[in-house]
């Protein structure tokens, strides 16, 4: 047999093994498993299988996906995830028949690899804990044009607010901005801050609805460049304002702070200066809503701070700096730091049904993605999304709204329930 051929009999054993419920189509045309004529795996050639050889992780999968050398046909990323093997892996894997998979390996490791095209995507010195100006670049300055494909009509890049789960994401987004201004308790005349404002929705929405002077601080010039731009149609000019600049450098104190989906890339060693100068902007009885994405707690400190591959991978071509740390680190921090912890509400269902509403409209807008940014870079954030989404629904990851306030001697201030929140 040629190379080619060893390679494709490699393939078509594990198929056979594993038994997925969906079929795998090889660069010979032929496809093997299912033959329903449904979703399918589709492989671009045999260097797919020698790359995954020499580095099985998940980054290896993210290239191949990006560079389009695996891709889905008659469906989603979602379509093939929900139509995986049934059984236990681990138990089909020992049953692979390994001298007929030994005797093709070294035809397959032989063979030429394929043309790698995601070099330049990945963002510079992705491994350092922290984000700094160049890697907030790298995520949110890909392109406006580029997140207008897949998020609302305000451009909240961030956990939606599903009232009911068959709402849409403009609506949403909306209910979202709402429950935080109420959580927040904002009232007119009041000075508030959005700490990594994006787009400016949240400033817009709380200066408009509940009559605050706004300031935001963002480290990306391409979204205040627009968020700027909606602040002047809406005619908040004079009460709003938008500063690129480190949190660490702002001037003055603010009744009530907000830092939402901006925490993630603080970095776990900065976490103590950074609550330590939300405590210094935050006046006397203020309020602060601290909305970010969580990992669940091992059993040691040890084993939570290990770096799976997935994360790696996350780092490497997503979120340059990015890490996340437990709700119960949040909670020890905040307290750490001269807070008083009032209420935490777990969103992790609307985070998931957030991603896949994303991701969806992402996929249905693909080639205007791929003229915008590039094939690899769109079928990257594709990628994303869809694992961000199954990692909510899954329990994988969690999203946490914490509101604190200043601690302090007698009462906080804040009402004896939460009922008006859920009316």
């Amino acid at each position: 047999m040629s190379h080619d051929e060893k390679a494709a009999d490699m393939v078509r054993v594990l198929v056979e093994t594993i038994g997925p419920n969906f079929s795998v189509e090889l660069w010979t045309g032929v496809r093997i498993g299912r033959a329903d004529g449904g979703v399918a795996l589709k492989i671009a050639g045999p260097d797919v299988l020698r790359r995954l050889i020499l580095r099985p992780n998940i980054g290896t999968i993210a290239e191949l996906w990006a560079e389009g050398r695996v891709d889905v046909t008659g469906g989603s990323l979602f379509d093939l995830v929900e139509r995986g093997s049934t059984g236990k892996l681990k138990a089909k894997l020992r049953d692979l028949p390994r001298w007929r998979l030994l005797k093709g390996l070294p035809a397959v490791l032989m063979g030429r690899g394929g043309t790698v095209a995601t070099a330049g995507l990945a963002g510079r010195n992705a491994d350092i804990a922290g984000s700094d100006k160049t890697a907030i670049s790298h995520h949110y300055d890909v392109s406006n044009a580029f997140y207008r494909l897949f998020l609302d009509s305000r451009m909240v890049y961030s956990c939606g607010y599903f009232t009911d789960w068959a709402n849409d994401i403009d609506t949403a987004q909306r209910d979202k901005l709402d429950h935080i201004c109420r959580k927040l308790r904002l009232a007119p005349g009041e000075t508030f801050l959005d700490i990594g404002c994006g787009w400016g929705a949240l400033l817009i929405h709380a200066a408009r609805n509940y009559g605050v002077t706004a300031t935001g601080v963002s480290l990306s010039e391409a979204q205040t460049e627009l968020a700027r731009e909606r602040i002047r149609a809406e005619g908040l000019e004079d009460r709003i304002t938008i500063q690129v600049t480190p949190y660490q450098e702002l001037e003055g104190r603010f009744d009530k702070i907000a830092s939402v989906g901006m925490f993630e890339h603080v970095g776990i060693a900065n976490h103590p200066a950074y609550f330590a100068a939300v405590r210094r902007l935050l006046k006397p009885g203020g309020i602060y809503l601290h909305h970010a994405i969580t990992r669940r707690m091992k059993k040691s400190k040890s084993a939570f701070a290990r770096k799976s591959a997935e994360h790696r991978a996350l780092v490497k071509y997503i979120f340059p700096g990015g890490e996340l740390d437990h709700i119960g680190m949040t909670l020890g921090n905040l307290e750490a730091h001269g807070f008083e912890v009032h209420d935490v509400e777990n969103l992790r269902e609307h985070y998931g049904r957030t991603c896949r509403l994303w991701a969806e409209r992402l996929g249905a807008r693909m080639d205007e993605a791929t003229a915008e940014v590039g094939a690899p870079r769109a079928r990257l954030w594709l990628l994303y999304l869809t694992g961000c989404a199954l990692a909510f629904e899954r329990g994988t990851v969690q999203i946490n709204q914490t509101v604190a306030t200043p601690r302090k001697r007698g009462p906080s201030g804040l009402p004896p329930t939460r009922a008006d929140l859920y009316q």
